[in-house]
């Protein structure tokens, strides 16, 4: 299930209030920029800010996300009717043939098992066109981000029109590596409080390489990724 900040009704408004910096973003429009991409389909789309940002662009756009409460807030924003917003997942969608597939963020470690994992590249690959590319980033796990992520989390506040200051917070609460835990809760003025629970998992890079060739995808080149260099991986694949 997606964690609350996703998909409680009450949360998934303030997702972008408390992420505002994508930044990291830039990499991925370069990236289709770079191999020429028409049609781009988003897996875990959230609240649509890359869907969108491709579709400005006059790319066609199919952004995928589980959570009902996240695609509600994308669906509201302006332009979203340039995209083709789908409730479900990778294993869930309508024939496609795209050019480029991506997962931004920490999408590609959402998936705790192998099955989960296999059965989202086979639906990707299923959504590809021959030749078409598979974009995805994946936290080294050599890095151990998380003991950062143990010192360093501390509360997020925003101001929110017409209902005051929220809070958001966090903590990592199990290492049980490949799987790392992080719960955490949203307060509102009001006195409400929402919990929220999180589990990422680290794999390591000939585990990504193994699954995305046992799926009929040739990896291309393992990229940095421009924004935090040297703590991620980023696949280039192509589907065969």
């Amino acid at each position: 299930m997606p964690d609350a900040k996703f998909a409680d009704p009450r949360l998934a408004p303030l997702y972008d209030r408390f992420e505002a910096d994508r930044d990291d973003l830039d990499a991925y429009l370069a990236i289709v920029e770079e191999f020429g991409a028409r049609e781009i389909l988003d897996v875990g789309c959230g609240t649509g800010v890359f869907a969108l940002l491709l579709a400005e662009r006059h790319h066609q756009v199919t952004g995928v996300d589980p959570a009902a409460a996240s695609l509600a807030v994308a669906r509201a924003k302006p332009g979203a009717d340039k995209v083709r917003f789908i409730l479900g997942d990778a294993t869930t969608l309508p024939p496609l043939q795209v050019d480029l597939a991506t997962m931004t963020g920490n999408v590609a470690q959402v998936f705790l098992s192998d099955a989960d994992w296999t059965a989202t590249l086979a639906g990707i690959h299923r959504a590809l066109r021959p030749g078409g590319r598979l974009v995805f980033e994946s936290r080294d796990p050599a890095r151990r981000v998380w003991q950062d992520w143990l010192r360093d989390w501390t509360p997020q506040r925003v101001e929110v029109a017409g209902v005051g200051v929220v809070e958001s917070w966090g903590k990592v609460t199990r290492v049980a590596v490949p799987f790392v835990t992080f719960d955490g809760a949203v307060s509102f003025p009001d006195g409400t409080v929402v919990p929220t629970s999180s589990t990422l998992r680290f794999r390591e890079r000939e585990e990504l390489e193994a699954s995305l060739a046992a799926t009929g995808f040739r990896v291309d080149e393992v990229r940095d990724a421009p924004d935090r260099s040297g703590h991620e991986f980023v696949f280039v694949a192509t589907r065969l």
